[in-house]
């Protein structure tokens, strides 16, 4: 009984022994998912594109008056000349750079001999008129002046009228004539942000 107890014993375990088999221990690679570049399909490129603007309009107002520009080419007759023309919607009567500005009788009856000059061939244009009236135009910053008036057809665009001209000095001025509303009233509308709108009229005249 002895020798078995003994043997007994020996299958005990002792304190602080491991009697478990060894585990070896593996580590395993662990496999990292990428992921795969991105493949451009398809390039959208956006642009800003500015919508066309509205026609201009020709004619405003109830009567449906022609619109012309601060600036327009002119038709004086009987010169036949073409002219540069400053439309002020502020002056009362037209007026046009003249030279050589004479007063004449013939029969009792008084005219006026003058100079227009061509702005296209600076070639010179002798004018003699039945006088008007004279006028009397007050200037600011500068003396008064005295002017003769002659009636004169101006044709601007589509309009055509006879009207009374003063004629001045304008060589220190940017356009030889001026438009006043003397031609205007009643013709036309001004559209002071357009300029020279009439010029395919001027070019098919002088064809």
């Amino acid at each position: 009984m002895i020798a078995s107890l003994l043997s007994g014993c020996s299958l005990m375990p002792q304190q602080g022994e491991n009697n478990c088999p060894a585990v070896e221990i593996v580590e395993l690679p662990i496999a990292v998912q990428t992921c795969p570049e991105p493949q451009i399909v398809e390039r959208i490129v956006t642009k800003t594109v500015s919508a066309p603007l509205p026609p201009m309009a020709n004619t405003a107002g109830k009567l449906h008056l022609p619109i012309v520009g601060a600036v327009e080419w002119a038709r004086v007759e009987p010169a036949g000349l073409w002219i540069e023309s400053r439309i002020d919607t502020g002056a009362d009567t037209t007026s046009i750079h003249a030279e050589d500005i004479q007063l004449i009788e013939k029969d009792g009856k008084r005219y006026v001999s003058f100079v227009l000059i061509d702005a296209v061939t600076g070639s010179r244009k002798s004018q003699e008129l039945r006088l008007r009236r004279r006028v009397l135009i007050k200037q600011s910053g500068g003396p008064d002046q005295r002017r003769y008036v002659v009636r004169m057809w101006v044709t601007l665009g589509d309009t055509r009228s006879r009207i009374d001209v003063n004629l001045t000095d304008r060589a220190n001025f940017e356009y030889p004539l001026l438009i006043g509303r003397n031609f205007l009233i009643d013709s036309m509308i001004v559209d002071v942000s357009r300029h020279h709108t009439l010029a395919a009229q001027k070019t098919s005249a002088n064809d």
